[in-house]
């Protein structure tokens, strides 16, 4: 009985191990973000609990229903005031996606039918190609909002920089490059940033400011701010 109870015992250990493993692996790389907006030190807070709010298990089906892969990320806070509550690690949306962290759940579900029902059908109409890579900036960073002492929605998860858009053919369309280059390029660019003002409560782009000139920067705050 002893020897049996020893190797159970051996089992659970390297079963519990191996969770550990996964979930580190899965939170190990942060990207930083935009070089340009001010950096905040990152505390570590260990390990954090798998624990979704009803709202985000809700948006955890609608994502399965919608059949966009993911993987549940434990709840995490972090000193200064930044978290990862909620949050989601896109594995597929349709296209492949460059940089991107942690993200809020409910971004993450309107992050991807903005690629499906706007950017992929914006490639066809105006460029004639496919879509084949979303590349952003990343999502996750615990920073202020540059020039201030608030906050980013980044620093909660709840924000996606893109910055270009890969084609099938080759193509690669930036929005430092084509946002006032290229006629079909702008076309491709309006459109898509068009749509994004409908599904997410904040947009910037390079009419924004200088710090917005190469990217399209994209949140859940706010209630339609579009610029």
């Amino acid at each position: 009985m002893k020897r049996s109870s020893d190797i159970g015992r051996r089992t659970r250990n390297v079963a519990f191990l191996g969770l550990a493993s996964l979930i580190v692996s899965a939170c190990g790389a942060i990207p930083a973000g935009h070089s340009n907006q001010s950096q905040r030190p990152q505390a570590s807070a260990g390990l954090g609990s798998f624990d979704p709010t009803p709202s985000a298990q809700q948006c955890f089906s609608e994502l399965g229903r919608a059949n966009v892969r993911f993987s549940p990320l434990p709840n995490r806070r972090f000193s200064g005031g930044c978290s990862q509550i909620d949050s989601i690690k896109l594995l597929d949306v349709g296209a492949d996606v460059t940089n991107l962290g942690p993200v809020k759940c409910e971004l993450a579900g309107k992050f991807a039918a903005w690629t499906e029902y706007a950017v992929k059908r914006a490639a066809r109409k105006y460029l004639g190609s496919d879509l084949k890579r979303i590349e952003t900036m990343g999502s996750y960073s615990c920073r202020n909002i540059a020039g201030s002492g608030k906050l980013s929605q980044h620093a909660h998860a709840n924000a996606i920089d893109v910055s270009g858009f890969v084609l099938a053919d080759g193509r690669r369309i930036t929005v430092e490059n084509n946002w006032k280059s290229g006629r079909q390029e702008m076309q491709f660019l309006a459109a898509i940033h068009s749509s994004a003002c409908k599904r997410f409560g904040t947009v910037l782009s390079p009419n924004y400011n200088a710090a917005h000139r190469d990217h399209f920067h994209l949140d859940m705050s706010g209630s339609g701010y579009c610029r």
